[in-house]
């Protein structure tokens, strides 16, 4: 699928979308909060539910009318919207979920008033007219507004970002507004602060909170060069921030907008349910129709003919249908959220449990993108860092960087180095004591007349091999160590390969490096097979290649030169929205840069269909037992279902299902 193709299957969703609804989720969360509140009277005063539970209801002058006043309401009020909707679908020749609805809310009306205007004997169903719009309209509040958890607390967020910001200056620190600030300003980020924009540290360390964005709850360390997020909250240390996006352009911004979108796409799940309504629609006017001939020809009076073919056109209402979908979407829309999965299409969410192999991007995804220390060969590694790290501390370069941080991370005190130089594209050399120190690559050692022993010569060749640097630690014209720099993996990527092995996936890594780095990658994390040398542009031809033995392909990029693979893949997944959200072709974002991110996805997926399922099963299935049992199949044995009990029974079948989907919450991701 292409760029253009992508544009219009999501404008065909989103036409899809309107075409069934016709309205914004606001208009259904308004119409179904006032047919809630009038809806508990209709039951109150209403003789069958009275009559059910054994209450007598309280005297008012013309009590036994106030059903049938608050009923005429909410069926205009609250099921105009359906009556609007079935109009068009029968308009189109595509009856479905609106159309059904309205054939149940306009039988129990008409039928319902003739009782009340005395014409017809019998009881009326203005209860359940009233529940009947007031689930629906809850149904397709949940179903246009799944993602309103995710976007509420991400806008909660986006409020609890601060008015004012204090801007580094000439003459000092002087408070201004966040929406002054510009790119290349200083910021202060005291402890504690929630950070205004996105930027850059470019002075201070400490810990930050990035849940809110990530759905992780551990803090996460920044030093200079790091990136810091709008909405995240800074810890006890002091930041200087050079701010590098603001207003639209910043993480929190992308991210509200990638969630929105998932508003214009529905799962396949709920377009079989929509299906299933269609279905259903003329099954229920087929068993009407059968229904009053054949109690017809048996000779029966045309009040009870009459009130078979009204029993058999409510039941057939999709109560449970309406809300089997929409409130496990909803639910699991929110889980996912929570836990820093933005889903942009609730179809590729769904399609998640069926992938077979789950591809990789290697360089920012397995692992960090950055410079690191992988491999270190010496008499004495501490004493080795110690010196190197002395040497390189006054350093910018990325190398020297990856140094000073592994002697960090291993507690190692920099030897204090003086009459730092750096060495062009050799190398460095600093003074400690009265000796000197040279840090470098061959270059560096041939031009010291420096030659390598047998241990230093296989350490060498075996980091060439894996697509490592190596750098070698000289005390005057002495080797006291070689360090082998790489692209570090994540401390996290072990894990997640081990739990999609686990969940029965096979795990394949891409990369443009050379093929020594993709084997070192495969071989350290127990990758199943590796694709190197590949360009951007061959990316989408691996994913072809993967499925073309009918395999399901997820794909998960970090969103550079990634949109034709992640457009080709089944699933198509971004990583690390917190630095590029401007993803279009992805289905699902992962807010942080954990792969473990996919697992989540993938379990979640699977919790999400079984529900799904389950709920579409109950949901069906009650319409087809108590359909013919309203028609009166039983009626031989002396069984007829009253209307008034089939409705009953339809609001449990609904219970059911919400009860059912509410367990979703249990899940663990």
């Amino acid at each position: 699928m292409d760029h253009q193709e992508h544009d219009n299957h999501m404008n065909s969703n989103k036409h899809d979308h309107d075409k069934h609804t016709g309205h914004s989720p606001e208009m259904f969360k308004q119409k179904f909060w006032l047919s809630f509140a009038l809806t508990i009277p209709v039951l109150y005063f209403s003789q069958t539910i009275q009559n059910l539970l054994g209450y007598n209801a309280f005297t008012l002058p013309g009590n036994t009318y106030i059903p049938a006043i608050l009923g005429v309401f909410i069926f205009f009020y609250g099921g105009l919207v359906f009556l609007k909707g079935a109009k068009s679908e029968l308009a189109s020749k595509q009856p479905g979920m609106m159309t059904l609805i309205s054939l149940a809310i306009s039988v129990a009306f008409i039928y319902s008033s003739l009782i009340t205007l005395n014409i017809l004997d019998g009881m009326d169903f203005w209860w359940e007219l009233a529940t009947l719009v007031t689930i629906m309209l809850l149904g397709h509040w949940l179903e246009m507004a799944s993602v309103m958890n995710a976007q509420g607390a991400l806008k909660e967020l986006a409020k609890l970002l601060p008015d004012e910001a204090e801007l580094i200056t000439k003459d000092g620190v002087k408070k201004v507004a966040v929406s002054e600030l510009k790119v290349n300003d200083k910021v202060l980020i005291r402890p504690g602060v929630q950070i205004p924009v996105d930027g850059l540290v470019v002075k201070g360390e400490s810990k930050v909170n990035e849940s809110m964005l990530t759905g992780e709850s551990k803090p996460v360390d920044k030093v200079k060069n790091d990136n810091l997020v709008a909405g995240s909250v800074n810890g006890s240390g002091s930041l200087t921030m050079k701010v590098t996006r603001v207003g639209d352009e910043t993480a929190l911004a992308g991210i509200m907008r990638l969630v929105s979108e998932a508003q214009s796409s529905k799962s396949k799940t709920q377009l079989l349910a929509d299906k299933a309504a269609a279905y259903l629609f003329y099954v229920a006017l087929l068993a009407a129709i059968v229904t009053a001939i054949g109690w017809s020809v048996a000779g029966e009076s045309g009040a009870f003919v009459l009130e078979r073919v009204v029993a058999v056109l409510i039941i057939a209402c999709p109560h449970a249908l309406g809300l089997a979908i929409p409130l496990v979407t909803a639910i699991s829309t929110s889980k996912a959220a929570n836990a820093g999965l933005l889903v942009r299409e609730r179809s590729a969410l769904e399609s998640a449990r069926n992938v077979d192999i789950v591809l990789l991007d290697k360089t920012g995804t397995l692992t960090t993108g950055e410079q690191g220390v992988v491999d270190i060969q010496a008499d004495n590694i501490k004493e080795l860092l110690a010196f190197a790290s002395g040497v390189e501390q006054e350093s910018e370069h990325p190398i020297a960087r990856a140094i000073v941080t592994k002697a960090k991370e291993m507690g190692i005190k920099p030897k204090s180095a003086q009459k730092f130089t750096a060495l062009a594209g050799r190398g460095a050399q600093a003074s400690i004591g009265d000796k000197t120190y040279f840090i470098g690559g061959p270059q560096l050692l041939k031009e010291r007349s420096v030659k390598l022993n047998a241990k230093y010569k296989n350490a060498a060749k075996n980091a060439h091999k894996n697509g490592q640097t190596v750098v070698y630690v000289l005390q005057d014209e002495e080797v006291m160590g070689a360090i082998m720099i790489a692209d570090t993996i994540r401390k996290e990527s072990k894990q997640a390969i081990a739990s999609l092995h686990k969940a029965g996936k096979k795990v394949a890594i891409i990369t443009g490096d050379s093929e020594g780095v993709a084997q070192w990658v495969a071989h350290e994390l127990n990758i199943d097979e590796y694709h190197a040398e590949v360009l951007p542009g061959q990316k989408a031809d691996v994913v072809k290649q993967l499925q073309a033995d009918g395999s399901k392909v997820a794909f998960v990029g970090d969103g550079v030169n990634d949109a034709p693979a992640l457009t080709q893949a089944d699933v198509g997944i971004a990583i690390g929205a917190g630095t590029d959200v401007a993803i279009e072709s992805a289905g699902i974002v992962l807010a942080s840069s954990d792969p473990d991110g996919v697992v989540k996805i993938i379990n979640l997926s699977k919790a999400t269909y079984r529900k799904m399922q389950q709920n579409l099963v109950w949901a069906t299935g009650y319409n087809v037992l108590a359909i013919p049992l309203a028609a009166g199949v039983l009626a031989s044995i002396g069984f007829v279902l009253s209307p008034a009990v089939g409705a009953v029974l339809m609001s449990l079948s609904t219970i059911i299902v919400a009860f059912n989907a509410q367990l979703l919450r249990g899940v663990k991701v």
